[in-house]
């Protein structure tokens, strides 16, 4: 790693093949805490490139628990996370409403690194037992409409840096990773990103795959559609900048989708909204995501068609109900 760590501070990149090596050997626990710490520190001082994510996704899909989901035309909602917002959890409740619509959702997350709020988070919180068989995921799928795939629990070198990266309390490159990386591998995906730069490297490599996306970036630093700033929409067709009025809303203040300081208040906050008990601001911002998520599918008609989806599923408990039936 000393090497590797020299050739990187004197402002060299890896190449793919570098990049894939080196993170088999992170999830090999080939290097010292300290020698990873060093590794990852260089990737907070300046952007990866196109070329290291390739690697470094290529590396843990290849290491990943295998796992098949009985499912074609599934979607994934998710952030990067890390944009330092500490809002509710926006990509997960809109899961949920995407799955009380109809639309089946193999949702990939983890436990916050720099947030006490991550996906992986609040569900445990509210009593969901993650799980790796397939049998069962399916098994949720199909009651729920939604799975929910814990990272770690696929992906090696994911749970051989969690406790490094929590410790940091950091934005870091896996962060960049998680939306990139699903096993289950759905047709879909909606990503929220923190910045414009991630977005194009994210393009860039998203194209070359068969699998349909689309990019979301509120250009006020949020890694959604937050509706306190216009927001930034990204396809393989091209790219486009959406007002809160745009998509149906008022917008919004910052305040008004701040997450709880601890897990529980979080946990409490989320399923106040599926419960019809959110603000109007909160439970906008969730139908904003939820509308854009069903009408990437293609399979829900117009946006207005699917923004009433939404409401509907929010409003009559559907989204609830996709919940309940999760956590059994």
């Amino acid at each position: 790693m000393k090497e590797i760590l020299e050739y990187l501070f004197n402002h060299h990149t890896l190449s793919k093949s570098e990049a894939k090596a080196i993170m088999i050997e992170i999830a090999q626990n080939k290097f010292n805490a300290a020698e990873v710490t060093a590794f990852i520190t260089i990737f907070l001082m300046r952007n990866i490139t196109l070329k290291e994510l390739e690697g470094f996704r290529e590396a843990l899909l290849q290491m990943a628990v295998p796992i098949h989901i009985d499912s074609d035309d599934a979607i994934d909602i998710v952030g990067t996370g890390g944009d330092g917002k500490n809002t509710i959890n926006i990509s997960t409740l809109t899961s949920f409403v995407v799955a009380g619509a109809g639309q089946k959702v193999t949702k990939h997350g983890n436990y916050g690194a720099s947030t006490t709020t991550g996906s992986s988070n609040v569900l445990e919180e509210l009593g969901y037992e993650f799980k790796n068989n397939s049998d069962k995921l399916n098994e949720d799928l199909e009651k729920a409409n939604i799975c929910f795939l814990h990272a770690p629990y696929f992906h090696p070198a994911l749970q051989s840096v969690g406790l490094l990266r929590k410790s940091l309390g950091l934005r870091t490159f896996f962060n960049l990773l998680g939306p990139l990386v699903n096993p289950a591998k759905p047709k879909f995906s909606m990503i929220g990103v923190y910045n414009l730069e991630i977005a194009r490297i994210y393009q860039y490599l998203l194209q070359k795959d068969e699998r349909d996306f689309i990019l979301v970036h509120s250009l006020d630093g949020y890694d959604e559609i937050s509706l306190t700033h216009d927001s930034k929409i990204i396809t393989k067709k091209g790219e486009e900048i959406y007002s809160a009025e745009d998509l149906g809303f008022d917008s919004i203040s910052h305040e008004s989708i701040k997450a709880g300081e601890t897990t529980h208040e979080s946990a409490k906050i989320f399923r106040d909204i599926l419960e019809g008990r959110g603000t109007k601001q909160q439970n906008s911002v969730v139908l904003a995501n939820a509308s854009v998520a069903l009408h990437h599918t293609h399979k829900f008609g117009s946006y207005d068609d699917c923004l009433l989806l939404a409401k509907e599923s929010l409003e009559s408990g559907k989204a609830l109900k996709s919940l309940e039936l999760l956590l059994g």
